[in-house]
């Protein structure tokens, strides 16, 4: 579990052999979990000053792997009794979106970000919606796109500085959107009391 927040920008070091390494001020441990650029993946090696993540063939087919250079996103999982700050993000990498245009508006920026139609539904105006690991408020929903207004301190620190027209991203939508819209799909009820959506959760 991951809070959308990310923590510190790791430099990579090299990708090979299906293997990123990355150099960072944190030091994860062999078998930790961590959320790079929104994907959540296993440590697999430590050395002194850097770690190893492995990506699967799936992985690389699903994750914007353009973005896994030079520098990265980095968040390490929530531990028990720590802050909760951001959004609830499980680092579930859904689809691709696309950065489809990008508008200042003086002391912020929109993004537009076109996504696939099937997982549009899951997109819904002030619900959560994670780019490349960082959490964000959908301002607007659009016919087959979502925009973002981003304040400067976001972009100078993300890899949002680096986003251009075009660009491929890492997209986790709202976790409670799909469970919500999974619950009222699978009721063929007009409505349900608290032990319908306690027997609906308990299948999750």
């Amino acid at each position: 579990m991951f809070t959308g927040l990310i923590r510190e920008m790791a430099k990579v070091v090299s990708f090979q052999n299906n293997f990123l390494t990355l150099k960072a001020k944190y030091q994860p441990k062999i078998g930790d979990s961590i959320a790079i650029n929104g994907a959540c993946l296993t440590v697999v090696k430590v050395t002194s000053g850097t770690f190893s993540v492995e990506l699967s063939p799936e992985s690389q087919k699903i994750l914007a792997m353009e973005n896994y250079k030079d520098e990265v996103h980095m968040e390490p999982a929530m531990m028990m009794g720590d802050r909760f700050e951001g959004h609830i993000v499980q680092g579930h990498v859904d689809c691709l979106g696309t950065i489809k245009s990008i508008k200042s508006n003086g002391n912020s920026t929109d993004f537009f970000v076109s996504l696939p139609n099937e997982y549009l539904k899951y997109i819904i105006p002030k619900g959560s919606v994670t780019i490349d690991g960082v959490s964000l408020t959908v301002n607007e929903v659009l016919k087959d796109s979502f925009r973002l207004t981003i304040i400067p301190h976001t972009i100078e620190n993300t890899l949002f500085k680096r986003y251009k027209v075009g660009t491929k991203v890492n997209l986790e939508t709202d976790m409670f959107a799909r469970y919500i819209y999974n619950m009222l799909k699978k009721s063929d009820k007009n409505s349900m009391s608290w032990d319908d959506v306690d027997k609906i959760m308990a299948n999750y």
